[in-house]
């Protein structure tokens, strides 16, 4: 029988906003940690702004900030700050996602939270993290997509740096933070010692682009914007079909070989020109129009099922309607409906992990702005619902 989850037990206390910070402590929610997510009384939040809308609701902060709990506080009252410090004797992990610098200013910087929780973890993420010349920059996406490098080798060579067409910067960051908490986590397991973990989006991006930077680090060369080629391998490229466009994958000598076999042209996978993998990558001009031609005579459906067949990989390029209607997806359960208060039935993206025993489960729609103050507080700090009541009115809560 399969438990509540793999982090069950775990208590997170949830300062972030927006997304790297969500996203993160959103896995983590999924694979079954408690998170109270704290927002700022009256206001909440920034995504609670950010469209698309469902009945007044955010589209964007339901779909990150589903599976945890909601409080308000203000912790720039000496009250809200006593009442956090007091959560963090009960909790195992903080996250937040302010500027470096910020915390210590309201007295609750790491030095502060590990001498009333020693067992703490302390999870940061900003632009450029918590030492080195660029700590005081402001971090945003498009900020660390830019500053990583990562625009500079996306787009079209006659075209300029392009923006990867999602939060990529963002998203990777909450994946680093998250990664290091749980090592963190196991740390703390051996030692009974907690740790801060410092990320940032620029590091993040940097660390993630494994296969270009030694291009130029070992190879000595600037690696130019080259469309959806890759620069190690071909051919691994997008094709037109007769009704749009699909991607094939043929990344290696075997590869290359069955998909001239395929269309007909066995002889190619014979010539010397062509018949290992970096003569394919410097006579790509030469092999490229090749297959576009053979592409050319096929829908997307038919040519992708024809080469999957002969076991050569290769994809129709699906836009995101198709991927929520994907058979696949769904059976990976991909999208899934969670009932929220305010927006009714909600589609949310599902969890990419699947566990034999502690599989994530996504059941608690995002928090209404304070929905949980008394359940939380009550439970948590003991305090009643009157003390509660007053605190909101004095702005504390």
């Amino acid at each position: 029988m399969k438990t509540k989850g793999a982090l069950e037990g775990i208590r997170i206390l949830d300062l972030s906003r927006v997304l790297a910070g969500p996203f993160c402590t959103m896995m983590l929610a999924d694979l079954g940690a408690e998170v109270i997510k704290i927002e700022i009384p009256g206001k909440g939040d920034d995504s609670r702004s950010f469209g698309p809308f469902v009945n007044g609701e955010s589209g964007y902060y339901m779909n990150v900030n589903r599976n945890k709990a909601g409080v308000t506080l203000n912790l720039k009252k000496p009250e809200g700050r006593e009442l956090f410090l007091k959560m963090v004797e009960k909790a195992d992990i903080v996250v937040e996602n302010y500027r470096p610098g910020v915390m210590e200013k309201l007295g609750l910087g790491y030095d502060v939270l590990k001498e009333t929780n020693p067992k703490i973890i302390y999870g940061a993420v900003s632009g450029f993290g918590h030492y080195g010349p660029y700590t005081q920059r402001p971090g945003y996406d498009v900020i660390g997509q830019a500053s990583c490098g990562l625009m500079s080798v996306t787009g079209w060579p006659d075209g300029g740096p392009t923006r990867v067409g999602t939060a990529m910067a963002d998203s990777l960051a909450g994946y680093s933070l998250a990664i290091g908490i749980l090592a963190a986590l196991q740390y703390r397991s051996s030692t009974g010692v907690g740790q801060k973990v410092d990320i940032g989006m620029m590091d993040a991006g940097i660390a993630s682009m494994q296969i270009i930077y030694p291009i130029y680090t070992m190879g000595g060369r600037l690696p130019e914007r080259i469309g959806n080629r890759y620069e190690s391998n071909y051919p691994t490229d997008t094709f037109e079909t007769k009704d749009g466009m699909m991607v094939i994958g043929a990344a290696n000598d075997k590869l290359w070989a069955k998909l001239c076999e395929v269309m007909g042209k066995p002889e190619l996978a014979a010539d010397e020109r062509y018949d290992r993998n970096p003569k394919r990558v410097e006579h790509y001009m030469e092999i490229r129009p090749v297959i576009q031609e053979w592409t050319r005579n096929y829908t997307t459906k038919d040519a992708v099922e024809l080469l999957l067949e002969h076991g050569v990989p290769a994809s129709p390029i699906n836009d995101l309607a198709q991927v929520t209607e994907d058979p696949h997806a769904r059976a990976r359960e991909m999208f899934v409906h969670v009932k929220h208060p305010v927006a009714g039935d909600t589609v949310l993206n599902g969890s990419q992990f699947k566990m034999t025993e502690t599989d994530p489960l996504i059941e608690r729609p995002a928090p209404l702005l304070g929905q949980h103050n008394e359940e939380v507080y009550g439970e948590l700090l003991g305090l009643s619902a009157g003390q509660i009541a007053q605190l909101e009115e004095q702005g504390i809560m």
